[in-house]
């Protein structure tokens, strides 16, 4: 595996550890409005924003984060297979 692939890798892990953590936040009254939760906040949102415009809470639950996360994975399965290929 080349180092961009590796590269890559490891920037998708660190993101799927950020979104993860920030979901785990909405469980402990005000961590998402600390320092640290805010700063997840401003990474995470946008990214996750764009699976909530497509899909509903159902039953008041939201799935989205769950999406949102194999959806990054499977793109990145993607991206590193194309870059393992071409040998970066």
């Amino acid at each position: 595996m080349g180092i961009i692939a590796l590269f890559v890798q490891n920037i998708v892990m660190l993101y799927s550890f950020a979104l993860i953590i920030y979901i785990f936040m909405s469980w402990f009254p005000g961590a998402r409005e600390s320092a640290f939760g805010e700063m997840l906040g401003a990474i995470t949102e946008p990214y996750l924003n764009i699976f909530r415009q497509l899909i509903p809470p159902i039953g008041g639950l939201d799935i989205t984060p769950i999406i949102a996360i194999l959806a990054l994975r499977f793109a990145s399965s993607g991206l590193i297979y194309l870059l393992a290929m071409l040998g970066l």
